[in-house]
């Protein structure tokens, strides 16, 4: 199954963009933010959204099926647990990559498609979207060339190909089947909106090249009510 570049990434741009504006309109209505404290309320609200996001962290949500095996909607390296009510999508790269190159022989339009579909060594091959489970995010999955690259090389140039990225935190993770990776949680800041979110990310070596699952969310908030459907993901991955 195939998705369009505007249909996968630029969707979420938009919804990104908008949140920003509604949020900044609200602020205004309620006056100028830098001259008022935070009330009880808000501040009561911050710390139970720290607490909901420590108590996702580690626990795994429940499956919805299985993504990865010859006839699935994405075939992959790997196989892994989706969580239910998330839908997944095969994106053929390549075929998309073709298609902006010489549709329209807009450089622009090849070098966005470039820009969403590889970062750092590897490629788009598989989008799980949170919306029809009640989340803006996606779980992203990302294929390299075979070639006994490392995993941790992989992550790192992955991490480094994104733009506003700081405060990364690398370590080895056991994966499920007692297979290792190495997984990655670190900042993106955003110069657009001018805001900061978590992202959490893991890479496996298999011998059909390395892969890279990544979790992102229209904010951190976000990020941590979907934890749970990562770790699914982290423990139940399974190399064929």
């Amino acid at each position: 199954m195939q998705v369009r570049v505007g249909s996968v990434w630029g969707g979420a741009i938009r919804v990104m963009v908008l949140a920003a504006v509604l949020g900044g309109c609200a602020q205004s209505a309620d006056g100028d933010g830098d001259s008022k404290k935070p009330s009880a309320r808000a501040s009561a609200d911050a710390k139970g959204t720290a607490v909901e996001g420590r108590a996702a962290e580690g626990r795994a949500a429940a499956s919805g099926g299985t993504v990865g095996g010859a006839g699935s909607p994405c075939e992959l390296p790997v196989r892994f647990d989706v969580a239910e009510g998330w839908k997944a999508k095969g994106i053929d790269a390549g075929a998309e990559l073709s298609k902006a190159a010489g549709g329209s022989g807009d450089d622009v339009s090849g070098a966005l498609a470039e820009s969403l579909l590889r970062q750092g060594p590897v490629t788009a091959a598989c989008e799980i979207d949170a919306k029809p489970a009640g989340h803006l995010g996606f779980l992203r999955v990302w294929t390299g060339k075979s070639g006994g690259t490392d995993a941790r090389a992989v992550l790192r140039g992955f991490v480094d190909a994104e733009d506003g990225v700081s405060k990364e935190r690398y370590h080895a993770v056991e994966l499920g089947g007692g297979r290792s990776g190495v997984e990655v949680r670190y900042l993106v800041t955003s110069e657009l909106l001018d805001e900061s979110k978590e992202e959490t990310a893991f890479a496996v070596s298999t011998p059909g090249g390395p892969v890279v699952v990544h979790l992102g969310g229209l904010d951190t908030e976000e990020h941590k009510a979907m934890l749970p459907a990562y770790e699914l993901a982290k423990r139940t991955l399974r190399v064929p």
